[in-house]
């Protein structure tokens, strides 16, 4: 059985009121024969058909994040050609894309700034090259190497200095990435949270926003309220999402998030009620999402990737549930089966009798009786 959703047959009108990325999952190739130490094998048909189904909703398209399993099965080889190929394919449909750029070319963790400086230089240059805004991600290898501040603030000097565009500065909090502990030079999150805003301060002009993905609302807003005039906070929280994006008397978030990839239809729906200045609509729409989203954003939290394209698959978004580097086998049947359960409650799937049927499939395969 396979089903694909098909999309609007009109794609609607631009979203107003909020800026929306959803960091979008990538599709392996099943019939592939690769270990998990092969470079990735990518389905790209499946994988460009979902971005067209998040621009047919008019979400923008978060590309080559750690969604789409960056350092996590992606390597920057693939996450090159993933950028390249999304690009295009935004221009044939008008989608807005942004795409990450980091430094996981850098295969030795002894390495210097001025390497990590060129890793990110190379990169920024892709994604510059093909038409799309530059999101400058956490760097593991810089992460690594920064003996403190100060190289935090000439590194970032460098690079926004060299930008021919507006960027969108990501703060990846550790439970995203253990390896980005300590980023901007400081456990402190308040002395990391000096730096960063001192990044942005020190550039006007040079940042479209920061994408803050700490899964703590309260520190969230407190940055928010920091930010230059202009400079938008997308918010990263998939666990407060609603009551960010809906904002208080004092300002709101845009939104640059994983979750936003199963949920984009709701999610979608939910920022037009903004748009009609409708607020009751939006959180009837989108606060019931909140529990599913933080079942798959359950601890250890980088394993989301899983959930994301279990539910992408049940959708009938692509016709299996493989990943690249095996993922797949990184959450238990059980939290798979609450993660099928939750979405069902929420009538996100299409075709509930297609999800149904390949969720027993998956319980049969683990050898349970559904």
């Amino acid at each position: 059985m396979n089903a694909t959703p098909e999309p609007p047959a009109a794609a609607p009108a631009p979203l107003r009121s909020r800026t929306v990325y959803a960091a979008a999952h990538v599709v392996a190739d099943p019939r592939a024969d690769v270990s998990p130490d092969d470079p990735a094998a990518v389905d790209w048909d499946a994988t460009l058909a979902f971005r067209r189904h998040l621009w047919a909703h008019g979400l923008g398209v978060a590309e080559a994040m750690d969604t789409a399993q960056r350092g996590m099965g992606l390597d920057w080889a693939g996450a090159a050609e993933l950028i390249r190929r999304s690009a295009a394919e935004a221009r044939a449909v008008g989608g807005r894309i942004a795409c990450g750029v980091g430094t996981d070319q850098l295969a030795s963790p002894a390495v210097t700034l001025t390497d990590v400086r060129h890793a990110y230089e190379e990169q920024l240059a892709l994604v510059e090259g093909v038409g799309a805004r530059a999101i400058l991600m956490a760097s593991r290898a810089l992460a690594a190497t920064a003996g403190g501040p100060d190289d935090y603030l000439t590194t970032y000097a460098d690079l926004l200095r060299q930008a021919t565009a507006p960027v969108i500065l990501h703060w990846l909090g550790p439970m995203f990435d253990p390896a980005l502990a300590g980023y901007w030079g400081s456990a402190d999150l308040d002395a990391a949270t000096d730096t960063f805003l001192e990044v942005i301060a020190a550039h006007p002009g040079k940042v479209d926003g920061v994408k803050i993905s700490l899964l703590d609302a309260d520190r969230e807003i407190a940055l928010r309220r920091r930010l230059p005039e202009g400079v938008r906070c997308y918010t990263g929280d998939d666990f407060h999402y609603p009551d960010l994006i809906a904002g208080d008397d004092q300002g709101f978030s845009h939104a640059l998030l994983g979750v936003f990839d199963p949920l984009a239809p709701v999610a979608a729906r939910a920022v037009r009620a903004l748009d009609a200045d409708d607020p009751k609509s939006f959180h009837e729409l989108l606060d019931p999402t909140v529990e599913l989203a933080r079942h798959l954003f359950a601890p250890p939290t980088r394993f989301y990737k899983t959930g994301v394209v279990l539910l992408a698959w049940l959708a009938g978004h692509q016709d299996h549930f493989t990943m690249v580097g095996g993922l797949q086998s990184a959450r238990s049947l059980p939290h798979l089966t609450r993660a099928y359960e939750l979405a069902a409650a929420l009538s996100l799937f299409p075709d509930p009798d297609l999800a149904a049927y390949r969720m027993r499939t998956l319980q049969e395969i683990h050898g349970v009786a559904p």
